[in-house]
């Protein structure tokens, strides 16, 4: 039985989050949930045309983030002990500041930081770190077509960002288990490995695992 009652796995795009997520939720008869972004109409349009739909596909995100959260989260279901999803509300603030001007992106975490004192802190949060080169062999081999032009510098970025983050919040234990060698989904050995490192007790602030 895992020790936290609300955990968060983040990552960035194409490191296998949504599927370990899927792989606890079975492991723990968890609840999980995870980010509805394949209806999202703004997002195609951003990856072709960035700075012209990156705002009003921020402020999407935001508001869809925020109803689903606040919906999952404040739902009592009897069968389940455990929460598992595959996003915090913070990765809207980390592609804002990526993705948007300073005066935009002054203005969105105002919005951001209101809204953020409404929804309840995770009990763990794991960031599945994984190096550029893998994330991008990952990404082609789900061949998304709207992702098919991320560049390494853009998923650079995200990994900063969430690394800047996680290394100066100090109000939940926060993980970083490094997977770029790793396969959780078809070996057993490193999906074990994940599980053990879950149920370990951490303290507030952050924790490296180099696997």
């Amino acid at each position: 039985m895992v020790k936290y009652p609300y955990i968060v796995i983040e990552g960035n795009i194409g490191v296998g989050k949504t599927s370990l997520v899927k792989l606890l939720t079975e492991e723990y008869s968890a609840h999980s949930f995870f980010e509805e972004f394949s209806e999202n109409p703004f997002l195609p349009k951003f990856y072709e045309n960035p700075e012209k739909h990156a705002f009003p596909l921020e402020l999407s995100f935001l508001a869809e983030r925020y109803h689903q959260l606040k919906k999952e989260l404040n739902t009592h279901n009897i069968f389940h002990n455990t929460i598992i999803a595959d996003y915090y509300f913070v990765k809207s603030l980390i592609f804002a500041q990526i993705n948007l001007p300073e005066d935009e992106f002054k203005l969105y975490k105002n919005l951001f930081n209101i809204i953020l004192q409404k929804l309840p802190k995770p009990n763990l949060f794991v960031y599945l770190y994984a190096d550029v080169n893998s994330l991008q062999n990952n990404i082609k081999g789900r061949a998304r077509s709207y992702e098919t032009n991320i560049s390494a510098n853009y998923l650079e970025k995200i990994n900063k960002g969430y690394l800047n983050y996680l290394n100066q919040q100090k109000d939940f234990p926060a993980v970083i288990i490094d997977v770029t060698n790793l396969d959780f989904v078809h070996q057993k050995s490193d999906y074990n490995k994940i599980l053990a490192y879950l149920n370990k007790t951490y303290t507030k602030g952050v924790c490296r695992i180099n696997s």
